[in-house]
């Protein structure tokens, strides 16, 4: 983003007019002005505005994402075009790419999905991390690759959403 003096300008010149209106004192305040409301005589009675109509109950929050749940975590060293694991495995070479498929549903927009890997001794070993918008069954795939070779020992697949820890799943390098 670059500085636009005009903007700046047009910022300065607002909040002067902002400031000058707060110190403004109430005898200064024009009451002469039509505003195109006439207030009722002093014996009319005053008609009270009907109650406001209630915001439908959606069961969600305005803006909010939806519940979104995940079904399943699936390892492996390689996904097909439909995005499943073509072969499951919880046990890894050194050499290989670390596949986790994570099935979500419910509905959501732009919930982010995270995957930790992290090694036995609670160090992370990888991070990714995906945007998606859902209203219904979905899979999100994150390949972990390493260019040296992975460490041999057990790890933890942490998926998170929003935020959130949703699921766990172990597997071992050897």
């Amino acid at each position: 983003m670059s500085f636009n003096p005009r903007h700046a300008l047009a910022a300065a010149v607002l909040a002067s007019l902002v400031m000058a209106g707060c110190n403004r004192n109430d005898a200064e305040v024009d009451t002469t002005a039509d505003s195109g409301v006439n207030p009722p005589a002093a014996n009319e009675p005053v008609t009270p505005l009907p109650p406001a109509e209630p915001f439908p109950n959606t069961g969600t929050t305005p803006g909010a994402d939806t519940a979104l749940d995940v079904s399943s975590v699936t390892l492996g060293t390689a996904a097909g075009a439909d995005l499943s694991i073509t072969n499951p495995t919880s046990s890894f070479g050194t050499g290989d790419p670390i596949v986790v498929s994570v099935a979500t549903n419910g509905a959501a927009s732009n919930a982010e999905v995270t995957v930790r890997l992290k090694y036995q001794d609670g160090q992370q070993a990888g991070e990714e991390s995906e945007s998606i918008t859902t209203t219904g069954a979905e899979t999100t795939n994150f390949t972990f690759e390493n260019a040296d070779p992975w460490p041999t020992g057990s790890y933890t697949a942490e998926v998170w959403i929003n935020g959130t820890q949703a699921e766990t799943s172990t597997f071992t390098v050897r």
